[in-house]
């Protein structure tokens, strides 16, 4: 048995969560090693109740592997642990962090530039155009739109990120052989195609009433911030949104109808100091900060400070001029307007530079090569 496999193994354990697999391999160094053990080594962990530590040392592990196995291969779902390199860093920050990762799909969590679209699975026309419409821009903004799939704004989320040709990502509270609901079958398989499925469950675990509440945690932890959409009273969306102030994350809402229950939840949020936005652009606004050092992380050094001068030709004279204060590092535009002066025209050289492909324009009207 190896590392990856001790991982699931420990992670399909029922009574035993995050935090108590995190103490075990804090105490004896590796889950190969956890599972070894015999029941007095195991009582040394704090909290750890006797029925945990049974059903550990009782756990069908072979068997469970061999099914495992078969469903992910049968599914094309790979895992990862919370060990390996490729587990998004974001994720690690957050309280009962998920030691597994199940994931269909190819897009890569860590590089993600995320945002979260939640809300009302009951969800009014209003509303789904509204989370279609903020997903599908914030798609062409370079954002990827995080949701749970669930029926109402979570799917209108999902659709309008997939149509406006962007990734998506879908948390889900089941394991990945389960489609929940049914309907969005072709729709998982899209958001496969381009973005990826995730779930922190084993692969036959059915869709539960407690896993939902979980996964919201994961919704909230690999995005910048939170937009409910519309949501009730008691709304899971109000659960992944506790969870984003929990985590450091930013909340959004968008108003509705003051006379309508499906939106109180919403309009409970905004009492309580979350951002009333009507468009993706008070989003930025609060963002932008959180995404140039994101993006100045996820580039490294910029093209000056590599010394490099790599000018096109056949660039007038003040598209190079502006061309030489643009490197990979993302550069605000009132940086440009300050350096150039009121001499270059910046607005209509940037849109003649980003015609030639030669500079792209980010969120929080940033540009880089």
């Amino acid at each position: 048995m190896n590392e990856r496999e001790a991982f699931l193994i420990l992670n399909a354990v029922m009574g035993i969560g995050n935090s108590t697999v995190q103490k075990l391999l804090k105490c004896y160094g590796s889950a190969v090693k956890v599972l070894s053990l015999n029941e007095s080594d195991l009582s040394v962990v704090p909290r750890i109740s006797l029925k945990a530590i049974q059903n550990i040392l009782h756990f069908p592990k072979d068997k469970f592997l061999k099914a495992e196995y078969n469903l992910m291969a049968k599914k094309k779902v790979r895992a990862i642990t919370w060990l390996d390199d490729d587990y998004p860093e974001v994720l690690r920050e957050i309280a009962d962090a998920p030691v597994v990762l199940y994931m269909k799909g190819d897009l890569s969590l860590e590089s993600a530039l995320s945002m979260a679209i939640v809300g009302s699975r009951r969800a009014s026309f209003y509303g789904q155009t509204v989370a279609e419409n903020f997903a599908g821009r914030l798609a062409e903004l370079g954002f990827t739109t995080v949701s749970g799939m669930a029926r109402g704004i979570d799917t209108a989320a999902h659709r309008g990120a997939l149509r406006a040709g962007g990734p998506t990502v879908a948390v889900l509270g089941c394991g990945l052989s389960h489609v929940y609901p049914l309907e969005n079958k072709k729709l998982m398989d899209e958001i496969a195609a381009t973005g990826v499925v995730i779930s922190e469950f084993p692969m036959g675990m059915g869709p539960l009433p407690h896993n939902f509440p979980r996964r919201n945690r994961i919704i909230s932890g690999l995005s910048l911030g939170v937009i409910v959409v519309e949501a009730a009273e008691r709304s899971g969306a109000l659960i992944t949104a506790d969870f984003a102030l929990e985590q450091g994350r930013e909340v959004f809402a968008v108003p509705g109808k003051i006379d309508h229950p499906s939106f109180r939840g919403a309009h409970g949020l905004i009492k309580q100091g979350a951002k009333l936005v009507t468009c993706v652009e008070d989003i930025l606004e609060d963002i932008e900060p959180r995404v140039s050092a994101h993006l100045k992380a996820e580039t490294g050094p910029s093209v000056e400070d590599r010394g490099i001068k790599d000018l096109p030709a056949d660039l007038s004279k003040d598209e190079q001029q502006l061309y030489n204060y643009i490197t990979d590092r993302p550069v605000h535009i009132d940086e440009l307007t300050n350096r150039c002066g009121t001499a270059v025209p910046v607005m209509s050289v940037l849109l003649q530079l980003e015609l030639k492909h030669l500079v792209k324009q980010l969120p929080g009207k940033l540009f880089v090569r």
